[in-house]
């Protein structure tokens, strides 16, 4: 039985589904380079900070996604590089995601990092797997090495390619904001196109603002001085011509 059979048929219907229960860790292997982890990390860091006041979702990268009791074990399928899942407990702690113990919810948003080794299985095993069994709204996948990017939006349960803006961003319905490629990363961007920071960019563009304030503040004292020196000089100047001396004389 292929891959993709064993994974429709693991989809029990609800009078057979049984929910096992204990603590299910995750089985996935580990990144598949420095650039692969870096690009994950990136994506987790800006939506966590971005969405730093939300208490009302989870992402996270490389955890298994439990779904069914008869789920298949196979090194064909593995849990996604990066997902979002949106109205559910951000601080509860979780080792994988458990789909029947989080009311039925599975991602709205997933990412897939691909790899030469992982390209032909994100682009087809796994693109199938989320939209017929896991049907994810949002998909997307970037390889960093090819800076190949591409995005399908769920539509009556088939998957539609987005098509991206003028800037080459492509729009998450789910994040309400855009994925687009940025020094050869792929990362968030707000509605009006503006770049999602890390915790780091905007810790330093805080500090150039502060700093940009700081020196606006000295000039406009500078100017200040500089006026009310003008400001005395004028005063001298006509205290001496109602004396009758001309000050341009001396």
């Amino acid at each position: 039985m292929s891959v993709i059979k064993e994974l429709e048929a693991s989809v029990e219907s609800p009078e057979e589904i049984f929910f096992p229960s204990g603590e299910f860790l995750s089985d996935e292997p580990v990144f598949d380079n420095y650039q692969h982890l870096q690009q994950i990390m990136l994506l987790i860091k800006c939506l966590d900070w971005w969405w730093r006041e939300r208490q009302d979702f989870f992402c996270a990268s490389n955890l298994t996604i439990y779904y069914s009791r008869n789920q298949p074990k196979s090194k064909d399928f593995r849990g996604p590089d990066f997902f979002v899942v949106l109205g559910v407990d951000r601080q509860k702690p979780r080792n994988s995601w458990v789909v029947w113990q989080e009311d039925g919810k599975y991602p709205n948003l997933i990412v897939e990092i691909m790899s030469e080794i992982t390209a032909d299985k994100d682009r087809r095993l796994k693109k199938r797997v989320y939209q017929d069994i896991f049907r994810i709204p949002d998909y997307f996948w970037f390889d960093p090495e090819t800076l190949e990017f591409a995005g399908f939006v769920l539509v009556s349960g088939k998957y539609e390619a987005l098509k991206p803006n003028f800037q080459g961003h492509l729009w998450s319905q789910q994040l309400e904001m855009y994925l687009g490629i940025h020094s050869k990363q792929l990362r968030f961007f707000t509605p009006e196109g503006i770049i999602v920071p890390t915790p780091d960019e905007a810790a330093e563009s805080a500090k150039q603002e502060a700093e940009l304030a700081k020196q606006e503040a000295e000039l406009a004292k500078q100017r200040s001085q500089l006026e009310l020196t003008q400001q005395r000089v004028y005063k001298l100047a006509a205290k001496l011509r109602e004396l009758g001396i001309d000050p341009n004389s001396l």
